[in-house]
């Protein structure tokens, strides 16, 4: 996961967090496998953006950057 976070936040592969210059991360799940992780992540996508923001404060309320949670 930091490996990702990583390659994110330094614009080194392309998509949307290149395009937009988004980089922090304000949400994570940990999944028990890579299929789990990947099934997640495209049930999200299908998301309307206020059930995304909804997610983000329910644990996030002032959308801090987590990378930091998960290098300690």
């Amino acid at each position: 996961m930091l490996a990702r976070v990583y390659t994110h936040k330094n614009d080194l592969v392309d998509g949307f967090t290149k395009r937009y210059s988004v980089h922090l991360l304000v949400h994570y799940e940990v999944c028990e496998s890579k299929e789990g992780a990947l099934w997640r992540e495209k049930s999200l996508k299908v998301w309307h953006r206020a059930w995304k923001i909804r997610l983000i404060e329910g644990t996030n309320p002032e959308w801090k950057d987590l990378d930091e949670e998960l290098i300690c």
